[in-house]
């Protein structure tokens, strides 16, 4: 059998000994689970062997039994017990747990685990209570509305997973004291204006004397306000309705 499940080193956000990413470090060890994202074994049925917990990810996982022996975890969508049997191909019933290409899946579907590249495996709609909502075909490809509200084209080969992802009660677990935090592997946080003006651009000045720039930066200098996103992005041309900007922009 596969291994499913492998040591994850503990990295503290840290690159080549610099800090790359503020604020983790001293976590517990770790298993990475492998997660079958491509649901690349078609029309195999598989039974639900557990529902498992991940901490790498704030979705339960499920491990999957298929006929032929081979165990392997996929995202575990709302609804899915165990025992249930699910399958991955172009025939597959509209069921939580089965994954289908988009063109097989009918209008007003909750969906997740969507590919952008067809074979390359799901990329998006991943996290726990995420759904997106099928809106239909539009000439070679398949409009979806995705939970921050943008509609956009996919291939209409790219597979995606039908149901919304479970756990969606996680986002309300109240952690009690802060050292599962730290558990966690996330570390204290500071406020910009509170630090030195060398380690944040928020910092320096007598007293409290606020934050002194014209508009927010990171704690590299760069500005963190507005359309951050790249001007010219690949997917430009695949967004029909763009998702509703706050209030900042």
């Amino acid at each position: 059998m596969r291994k499913l499940k492998t040591i994850l080193p503990k990295k503290s956000g840290r690159a080549g000994g610099t800090v790359s990413v503020r604020h983790q470090g001293g976590r517990q060890k770790r298993y990475l689970r492998e997660v079958d994202f491509k649901r690349a074994k078609r029309d195999v049925w598989a039974r639900v062997e557990a529902i498992e917990y991940d901490p790498n990810r704030n979705a339960d996982l499920a491990l999957l039994v298929y006929t032929d022996g081979d165990r392997r975890y996929i995202l575990a969508p709302a609804g899915l017990k165990l025992a249930d049997k699910i399958i991955a191909g172009e025939s597959a019933p509209f069921e939580p747990g089965n994954a289908l290409p988009l063109s097989k899946i009918p209008t007003g579907t909750q969906i997740h685990n969507i590919e952008i590249k067809p074979g390359k495996g799901g990329q998006l709609v991943k996290s726990a209570g995420a759904a997106a909502v099928a809106q239909g075909p539009e000439g070679d490809h398949y409009l979806i509305k995705l939970p921050s509200g943008q509609i956009r084209r996919f291939d209409s080969n790219c597979y995606a997973t039908i149901g919304q992802v479970g756990n969606a009660s996680v986002r309300t677990r109240n952690l009690r004291k802060a050292g599962t935090k730290r558990k966690m592997g996330i570390r204290p946080s500071v406020r910009g204006t509170a630090q030195n003006p060398h380690s944040h651009p928020h910092g320096g000045g007598e007293g409290r004397s606020g934050v002194g720039l014209k508009y927010p930066k990171t704690p590299w200098g760069k500005p963190a306000v507005g359309k951050t996103r790249k001007r010219k992005k690949y997917s430009d041309k695949l967004i029909v309705k763009d998702r509703k900007r706050g209030p900042h922009v």
